[in-house]
């Protein structure tokens, strides 16, 4: 039985190891006698309309300076540079490494006369936070807690050296 077995595979891979190609041949003329379809002509180009910015008077919309009015409000929210700003050499604490708006406020408590704020970051973990600590990536430092929220103030920097103040708060997530 093992022989008649074996005599078929070898008769089997025998007959696929012909070299007859007539076959291929026969294709490949019968593929040149076709008529060769011509190519299709290549798109007309259509000319782009040029733009030319004759607006002289107005703002260059690619400089990056800023405009600031003169009111007194927007110009003491300026620091020049080299004035007031972050203190860029302090260490950064953890909930810095995080956006502000990722950061929940899910609750407080007091100890003696102060106010704690319990906040959660993105990978699920309860900091406790105080008055004087930093979160957020704008060096937002909290200013005040209470009950249902936590006030901080902000740096912003506005590209050119110089850095705004702004305030923000965190409200309590309820569920």
């Amino acid at each position: 039985m093992n022989k008649i077995v074996l005599f078929m595979l070898l008769f089997t891979f025998l007959t696929g190891c012909n070299n007859s190609v007539s076959d291929l041949n026969d294709f490949i003329e019968h593929q040149k006698t076709k008529p060769v379809r011509p190519i299709d002509p290549l798109p007309q180009l259509k000319p782009h309309e040029v733009f030319e910015y004759n607006a002289t008077g107005a703002r260059d919309p690619f400089s990056n300076d800023l405009e600031v009015n003169d009111s007194v409000e927007q110009t003491s929210l300026l620091v020049a540079e080299g004035g007031e700003g972050p203190d860029l050499s302090r260490r950064k604490e953890y909930l810095e490494s995080f956006p502000l708006d990722s950061l929940l406020m899910v609750g407080t408590y007091q100890q003696e006369e102060d106010y704690w704020a319990l906040v959660v970051d993105p990978e699920g973990t309860i900091h406790r936070v105080s008055e004087g600590h930093y979160l957020g990536h704008n060096h937002g430092q909290v200013v005040s807690i209470f009950e249902n929220e936590v006030q901080l103030q902000e740096w912003i920097n506005d590209g050119l050296g110089a850095w705004r103040e702004r305030s923000a708060a965190m409200a309590l997530k309820e569920e």
